[in-house]
């Protein structure tokens, strides 16, 4: 029989103290809780216990060469963790934390090897959820978190996808309900020689500029077991079991071509996935395929909330095939596009 981790409801506005006391017991005491963040669940440990740290790779499968993002409840804890933060990152902070903005700067001893990937940089956020702030708090210690679900799998938005990918791996779920926006967080490197974003997220590059002038976004796709300074860099991840097929281009091409994809794959018997905008479906109404509405064309907001649970969706309806959209690369735009690149693992038709 099929062991599987406690699930504990919990308020996602006001988490009760018994249940975040609980799972702050299970971080403590060298244990994994998966827990909800405003932008994907994350899977955390004691971020200054390499032993606990441990357990996050060996639970997700994940390569040693990809380092966790550690995560506080107070600014005054980046002093912990970042070695003579620059003024830059208290500007920042001051600016977006909480929030979905993660700061790489260079590594305090008290940060262990094993979550930076054995770089000498650590990649630090302060979330804004309250299960997350409360649990972070009761802890006691910064909580290295990345997504909780198998390496490489869309992240998790839901306790139930936390359930389907880790299941007895994890101690401790806290059920806190849908996460807020759906990506997950802006890698900002401030150890470069500009500031760069190495994973575009829920903060968007138009926002940083405003304050730090001209920003970079790093585009190039590291050799395999590179050490990487931020997660989500390599070439394929974020996809689903199904092989993923992402369309850019005018928007009146891109349906058009999607179109002739779906005839083609249909010829070939396969089952075929959609995942459109609202206005995209009238295109394909009649089509025996299987279709994920991520919400209107101009709401980003709702298509990147979207976005991870059908994905998940059209892989429990079992589809061979996933044909997907970009949305520009304005605002929330540019992450969208970033997970659905490496979704699709380099599967692009650009018209």
């Amino acid at each position: 029989m099929k062991i599987e981790a406690k699930l504990l409801q919990v308020n996602p506005i006001q988490p009760e103290k018994d249940v975040i006391r609980r799972a702050a017991e299970v971080i403590r005491l060298g244990g994994l809780v998966a827990f909800p963040t405003e932008t994907v669940y994350g899977l955390g440990a004691d971020a200054l216990n390499p032993e606990a740290v441990a357990r996050i790779f060996t639970a997700k499968e994940r390569p040693p060469n990809d380092p966790i993002i550690v995560h506080i409840a107070d600014v005054e804890d980046l002093a912990l963790l970042a070695k003579d933060p620059p003024e830059i990152a208290r500007r920042l902070a001051e600016a977006f934390w909480p929030g979905p903005l993660t700061l790489v700067l260079p590594r305090a001893e008290s940060v262990p090897l094993i979550v930076t990937a054995g770089l000498e940089t650590v990649a630090v956020r302060m979330p804004s959820h309250p299960v997350a702030l409360a649990l972070i708090k009761a802890s006691g210690t910064p909580i290295a978190a990345p997504s909780a679900n198998l390496f490489g799998r869309p992240s998790p938005t839901t306790a139930r996808h936390v359930l389907e990918d880790l299941g007895e791996r994890v101690d401790l779920i806290l059920d806190g309900g849908t996460t807020y926006i759906g990506v997950e967080s802006t890698v900002l490197d401030l150890s470069a020689e500009k500031p760069t974003i190495l994973r575009p997220g829920g903060t968007s590059r138009e926002a940083l500029c405003a304050i730090l002038g001209e920003v970079e976004v790093a585009r190039k796709i590291p050799r395999e077991g590179e050490k990487l300074k931020s997660p989500g860099l390599m070439r394929r991840h974020y996809a689903p079991q199904a092989t993923l097929l992402l369309f850019l281009g005018p928007e009146e091409a891109v349906l058009a071509s999607m179109r002739e994809k779906v005839s083609h794959l249909l010829r070939e018997e396969k089952n075929v996935g959609l995942m459109l905008a609202q206005e995209d479906m009238v295109a394909f109404k009649g089509q025996p395929v299987f279709i994920q509405n991520l919400g209107p064309k101009g709401d980003l907001s709702q298509i990147a909330h979207r976005l991870f649970a059908a994905m998940r969706a059209l892989d429990q309806k079992g589809v061979d095939v996933i044909l997907a959209r970009g949305f520009g690369s304005v605002g929330l735009g540019l992450a969208i596009e970033d997970r659905l690149l490496k979704a699709a693992g380099g599967r692009v038709i650009r018209l």
